[in-house]
């Protein structure tokens, strides 16, 4: 009787054992999954808002219409040698395909001119769902004095005028790096996802899958880090 009790608690055993090594399996597949169908979203900016830059509205002063306060405020930032400027980038990450997507992280650069000013990260989950696209926020705040140093007050306002209304610059760039987490390992991009603005520009390439037109003069590329 011992033994027909030990030989069923081991089949029990055996049993169970099998079925969480499926369970593990299946969610692996299913991390793995989400890693492929991220690798076939698509980035680009949806826009850039509340741009401030030494306290000046950059909404108001785009576009030639900076004032004589606006000057004051910024050569005041210049003369205290701190210029901060903030912004919040929404970035559109679509996902074409008809399975979900995962997206765990998200690092960022910003760039003036080539030049990196800013770094950060967004550490929120985001399922993308099936033919959707979802808009993930990125908060940028940096002191950008040093940027400006040098050439004074007219560059600073050759950069303030150069923002578009919607929030965009032809001058500022936008790096991002998605990472997914695949049975509690994080897999991060190998490369940089470019985002910025050309002027006349009107085409999107994403990382490598060919381009698509766009409306918004928005150019997205792939660059390695």
């Amino acid at each position: 009787m011992k033994k027909h009790f030990l030989r069923l608690f081991l089949a029990v055993a055996l049993l169970s054992a099998s079925l969480t090594s499926c369970e593990i399996l299946t969610g692996i597949l299913s991390d793995l999954s989400s890693v492929a169908n991220l690798a076939n979203c698509t980035y680009d900016l949806k826009n850039v808002s509340n741009v401030y830059i030494a306290g000046v509205n950059v909404k108001n002063a785009c576009n030639g219409n900076i004032t004589a306060t606006d000057v004051v405020k910024l050569s005041a930032a210049l003369l205290s040698k701190k210029v901060p400027l903030s912004m919040d980038v929404n970035v559109n990450v679509t996902n074409p395909t008809t399975q979900q997507a995962s997206l765990t992280a998200m690092d960022w650069i910003c760039e003036i001119d080539g030049t990196q000013f800013a770094n950060g990260n967004s550490n929120k989950t985001y399922n993308i769902t099936p033919n959707n696209t979802t808009a993930v926020p990125l908060s940028v705040n940096a002191d950008i004095y040093s940027m400006f140093s040098k050439d004074g007050i007219e560059s600073l306002k050759k950069f303030v005028n150069s923002f578009s209304n919607d929030g965009t610059s032809s001058k500022v760039a936008i790096k991002i790096k998605p990472s997914v987490n695949v049975a509690g390992t994080v897999v991060q991009s190998p490369k940089y996802i470019t985002l910025e603005k050309k002027t006349g520009s009107t085409s999107n390439n994403n990382s490598g899958s060919g381009s698509t037109s766009t409306s918004t003069g928005v150019r997205t590329s792939t660059s390695v880090k």
